[in-house]
């Protein structure tokens, strides 16, 4: 797997303060890899190094195969949290001054504004002050001037805040297809359901440390709980506890006297279709599903079992 981005160790210290301990990352190029924690944890400060605003105490960080350099942060596109545009500059006027700052030319970065605000339906605002817009309106800007030069990195934090559910979800699909496209995104947040919609890989940081890392798949998969819930139905409407060799009976519910929603735990030894044709031989199968864990419940349950070194 390529990686556009790695850290290697990376420790970063304020006075009495350790942000950052030894924390290794790897983005793979071409993926949208969420960066999460709860606040405090350290991940501001990973960016912050990321983007150069600082440097790391010790440990390294790699761009594009070789070690980070002070031009890379024009292949950089950064959307920090606390958003940063001049209220009573006109929207066009600091959307090109920001774009030149990043090596467009101003014909070029006309002709790319003018392609992204008429998109995001914002061209009617171009003569406007910043702070006559609506909260909504200001994301687009600045989300429009974070992705103008075409970045191979895109760092988004929280890009979603201040959005209605509508236009969160046309951010959300703009994020996909400039992955299509081919660009590297670090999504940071902390809303886990956006995490499972769009992320292909993770990492947890918590208390300065990387906790947990790994695919989306690979991370919900390791946190199973080899729960099971299945409907099943009998003419006598008699079904005996499902416990055995396969798996043990949790709880059931009779919804009538033929049909019963019953939670299982599986044996860890025994496959899925030991324990359906188990189950064919007991009734009629109407549903069956694996509970698999949510990347909310593992977040919790991750930074809960992580409560040293609180900051």
């Amino acid at each position: 797997m390529e990686y556009l981005l790695e850290t290697q160790d990376v420790v970063k210290q304020y006075a009495s303060h350790l942000a950052l301990d030894k924390v290794s990352v790897q983005v793979p190029e071409g993926k949208i890899f969420g960066l999460l924690g709860p606040n405090g944890a350290g991940k501001t400060t990973l960016i912050r190094i990321i983007n150069r605003i600082t440097a790391p105490d010790s440990g390294e960080v790699f761009f594009d195969g070789h070690p980070s350099r002070p031009e890379d942060i024009y292949q950089i596109g950064y959307l920090p949290e606390e958003r940063g545009l001049y209220k009573k500059m006109k929207v066009g006027e600091q959307a090109i001054y920001l774009a030149q700052l990043k090596g467009l030319s101003y014909k070029e970065a006309r002709q790319r504004l003018q392609y992204w605000f008429e998109k995001f339906d914002i061209m009617p605002w171009w003569n406007k002050k910043l702070e006559e817009l609506s909260k909504g309106m200001q994301q687009k800007v600045q989300f429009v001037i974070t992705v103008i030069h075409a970045p191979k990195l895109l760092i988004l934090d929280e890009p979603f805040s201040g959005f209605d559910p509508v236009n969160a979800d046309r951010l959300k699909q703009e994020i996909l297809e400039l992955k299509e496209k081919g660009h590297t995104i670090i999504f940071s947040t902390h809303n886990m359901a956006s995490v499972e919609e769009i992320c292909d890989h993770i990492a947890l940081i918590n208390h300065s440390h990387v906790v947990l890392k790994g695919s989306v798949h690979e991370v919900r998969n390791q946190f199973k709980t080899h729960r099971y819930h299945i409907r099943i139905q009998t003419p006598d409407g008699n079904i005996p506890p499902l416990d055995g060799p396969l798996c043990s009976e949790l709880s059931r519910v009779q919804d009538d006297g033929h049909i019963y929603n019953i939670c299982i735990k599986k044996r860890p030894e025994a496959s899925n279709s030991d324990l359906l044709r188990e189950l064919c031989g007991r009734g009629e199968i109407l549903s069956f599903s694996e509970e698999v864990p949510s990347m909310h419940d593992i977040f919790i349950q991750v930074v809960s079992n992580n409560p040293t070194n609180a900051e």
